[in-house]
């Protein structure tokens, strides 16, 4: 098979391209360079530098590579954008995803494995969500993701095209620093921006009805979730029964964020003590996958812990951020 990974360049996506090639896997990489950068793909990986939502586009890199299966990974994803700029997450996100579904049936694709995200659930009061648990997104960008899995699933079902829907958990860490997160948009290279400017870390709400107060969150190091993609593109390259197989990736653990904040005082040296802010809007108490379905249907689980992601992006981020 050959393999279309949309947002190759990107943080995540580079990682998936370098998993699947590193597999043996024929990969191509489209990128429209916004966030991505070409430097991360190995030089066996093509680069077509565009966009989703350029149809023309599309077609003619489906045919002229011999596209037989599609990794969908480009998208807005930052949640207050989304909800500063609604419908640039509409557009981009769902209309971007209909251009490339139309454009895969249109030549035939018949494996499609989609990017979602745990913003899907929203904020379910569980120990653990399945993903049988009720979706609620509490804001435009989770709202994308689950109309996209919609319309994946649809397409699907009209075309013939086995699909795979894979919710992410909070990713972080590098399989290299080179391939290090470079935004300052999660919670890992937040702290590390303070610590780097000189400024203690911040906690938002240490009031919530958890151990010590403070939010707890599945962490995924950024290897583990390339290596998901991996099992995932090969189940759907068998040819399998995964028409609608829709899967959480994340380990199944909980840590709380100033337990996060400890392990990034250990692995950088900076022990400052993190300053207490009010609860930010929409935050859950406590969001921690079932790995369960995972194991079961990609035969995948994580093998990284939080320490190795937090030693690998602080790698990274020195690389990227030099004093």
């Amino acid at each position: 098979m050959t393999w279309l990974i949309t947002g190759g360049a990107g943080y995540i996506g580079a990682h998936v391209a370098r998993a699947m090639a590193d597999a043996g896997e024929r990969v191509v990489a489209l990128d429209d360079l916004s966030a991505g950068v070409p430097e991360r793909l190995p030089a066996q990986v093509p680069l077509v530098t565009g966009s989703t939502m350029d149809a023309e586009l599309l077609k003619r890199v489906l045919a002229e590579h011999g596209v037989t299966g599609v990794v969908h990974l480009a998208a807005r994803k930052q949640v207050a954008e989304s909800v500063a700029q609604p419908m640039r997450y509409y557009r981009e996100n769902v209309g971007g995803l209909a251009t490339l579904l139309e454009a895969a049936a249109g030549a035939g694709v018949e494996r499609f494995l989609f990017s979602s995200s745990a913003a899907v659930y929203g904020n379910p009061d569980v120990d653990l969500i399945t993903e049988d648990t009720p979706c609620a997104p509490v804001n435009p960008y989770g709202e994308t993701k689950l109309a996209g899995e919609w319309l994946v699933r649809a397409a699907g079902q009209a075309h013939g095209m086995a699909t795979v829907c894979l919710r992410y958990f909070n990713v972080a860490g590098a399989a290299a620093p080179l391939l290090a997160d470079t935004g300052v948009f999660n919670i890992v290279p937040m702290v590390f921006d303070r610590l780097t400017r000189d400024e203690a870390p911040r906690i938002f709400g240490d009031d919530y009805p958890t151990p010590d107060g403070t939010c707890i969150r599945d962490y995924i190091h950024v290897a583990d979730l390339a290596e998901a993609h991996l099992a995932a593109a090969r189940r759907l390259a068998e040819g399998g029964p995964a028409g609608d197989l829709t899967v959480n990736i994340g380990r199944g653990e909980g840590v709380s964020v100033r337990e996060l904040i400890t392990v990034i005082g250990e692995v950088t040296g900076d022990r400052r003590t993190p300053l207490v802010e009010g609860r930010r809007p929409g935050d859950a108490p406590r969001a921690v996958a079932s790995a369960a379905r995972a194991a079961g249907e990609l035969g995948w689980r994580a093998r990284r812990g939080v320490r190795e992601m937090v030693e690998s992006a602080w790698q990274g981020w020195r690389l990227h951020h030099p004093e």
